[in-house]
């Protein structure tokens, strides 16, 4: 059972047991939720969004939740419309196309500089992660070997140490998680990418740069192609029922 939330700050215990107040503001939290229902597929893009039933969902009153909407609608991961409420922004092929073109360059210039610069905390930690995933791939477990990913890619470009590589891909994290999602969704191409994760752990235990790149570069425009397919036809059923 959830426990109800709360309009103050939430309490939570820390490892010594002692209550950590959390100084994160309500409509903050709840645009969290709201951004991870929308990269997992639990909304789905061009869903309107229920916001009296959503709230009950939450267990939080409409305020912070019309405010968490407000907020997503800047990141263009919620459509806010006139006197008709909000739903989730549509995906297109185009616009994936466009997003994977310019992380794919991006995340593989990080696996690059990542190469010289990863700790050895950072590469014990990407490959304690990537066994990890490994093992959420042959049990079936979509939901954690996508948060595993996830991790993954982050601490790929948290090892390349360029802040700005890192503001510009931040800009984007939550359109390419939502689109991330699609491909990984696909059997076959968890196949692929676990080969090319292996790939690359290799690579930046080995220090190669230009192998890194290359991996990372391949990886990312693969999972670009796969995810373009599946919008695709995710857009031809869609006009296929609204056809009915």
């Amino acid at each position: 059972m959830k426990t109800r939330r709360s309009e103050h700050p939430r309490q939570r215990v820390d490892r010594r047991g002692k209550v950590a107040i959390s100084r994160v503001p309500l409509h903050d939290q709840v645009a969290d939720e709201i951004r991870n229902m929308i990269v997992s597929g639990d909304l789905r893009p061009g869903e309107k969004i229920r916001v009296a039933e959503l709230a009950e969902d939450l267990e939080v009153s409409l305020t912070p939740l019309r405010e968490a909407l407000k907020i997503l609608d800047k990141d263009g991961l919620v459509e806010l419309m006139a006197n008709r409420g909000a739903r989730v922004s549509e995906i297109s092929v185009e616009g994936t196309r466009s997003l994977f073109e310019v992380i794919s360059r991006l995340e593989a210039l990080a696996a690059e500089l990542a190469a010289s610069r990863i700790t050895e905390q950072e590469m014990q930690r990407l490959e304690d992660l990537h066994a990890r995933m490994r093992d959420r791939h042959e049990a079936g477990d979509l939901p954690a070997y996508f948060q595993l990913n996830r991790q993954i890619h982050d601490l790929v470009v948290a090892a390349a140490k360029n802040p700005d590589l890192a503001r510009v891909r931040t800009g984007l994290a939550f359109h390419v998680e939502r689109a991330r999602f699609l491909s990984v969704a696909s059997e076959g191409h968890r196949e692929r990418s676990m080969q090319d994760h292996h790939r690359l752990v290799t690579a930046l235990r080995e220090r190669d740069a230009a192998t890194a790149h290359d991996v990372w570069r391949t990886h990312l425009e693969r999972a670009g192609t796969e995810t373009c397919r599946l919008v695709g036809l995710w857009k031809e059923e869609a006009e296929a029922t609204a056809a009915e």
